[in-house]
């Protein structure tokens, strides 16, 4: 079953004085979508990087019942999966199916067990062939499956993305909305890609200057044209694009 998530005063720097991340709190529920944008550098993926213990600040990070701390990491990490920008930090093994087996295989399931998690995940990202193919070899688009393999072959309860959208042609882009839109854990997705971005979320977060500034269903967060605007993400620019291209 996915887990909720609760975000309570959390705050972090890399250097002192200087916070990324500004008392954030925010609940996000058992099975949501939550986008959320900002312009760069306003601290999205250093939030991210909290849900699994990679980054502790001060405040509460919970999973479900289970808070984030040093204590609770091997917990917390089989709840949570995280997909990286660049699927290449996320990929080390020799072939594909060696990056997915990892995580099974680090969390005490046996081979056969591990195989059979693998065959599934493999089909279920249109994957299955790609098993002995060098990771390194493939394109972005698939890297970036595979990357997401990863992830679902441990059965987060979490699944946390940073930029999955980027580096992707049209036709990949449609095809992760649609891998997305069908996953069944609690999905976090940080993104500039605006557009794919709330095809996939009911719900949006905005951060700005390591701050949440406003949280709310999707389609009130986009027509604040001030909110949008101010936190470097106005859509204008597309809004007059498609009535000048796209329009009858």
């Amino acid at each position: 079953m996915p887990a909720g998530i609760h975000i309570k005063n959390l705050t972090f720097s890399y250097a002192p004085d200087k916070p990324v991340l500004n008392n954030v709190s925010l609940d996000i529920n058992p099975g949501e979508k939550l986008g959320i944008i900002g312009p760069s550098g306003a601290g999205k993926s250093t939030l991210l990087l909290h849900l699994n213990g990679i980054l502790t600040g001060s405040g509460v990070v919970r999973i479900g019942e289970t808070v984030v701390g040093k204590k609770s990491l091997s917990e917390i990490r089989r709840k949570v999966g995280l997909v990286f920008q660049n699927p290449d930090d996320q990929l080390f093994n020799p072939t594909v199916e060696e990056d997915i087996a990892f995580g099974p295989l680090n969390f005490g399931l046996s081979i056969e067990e591990t195989d059979r998690k693998v065959q599934d995940t493999l089909r279920a990202m249109n994957l299955e062939g790609f098993e002995k193919y060098e990771s390194h070899h493939l394109s972005m688009g698939e890297r970036k499956r595979v990357a997401l393999a990863t992830v679902l072959a441990i059965n987060p309860e979490v699944i946390a993305f940073d930029e999955p959208f980027s580096s992707l042609d049209p036709a990949m882009v449609l095809q992760l909305i649609t891998l997305i839109n069908g996953l069944e854990a609690t999905l976090v997705i940080v993104s500039q890609s605006i557009l794919p971005l709330i095809s996939c979320c009911e719900r949006i977060a905005v951060i700005n200057k390591g701050e949440l500034v406003a949280v709310g269903p999707r389609d009130e967060i986009i027509k604040d044209r001030e909110l949008m605007r101010s936190s470097g993400m106005d859509l204008s620019f597309y809004t007059k694009i498609c009535r000048e291209y796209f329009t009858e």
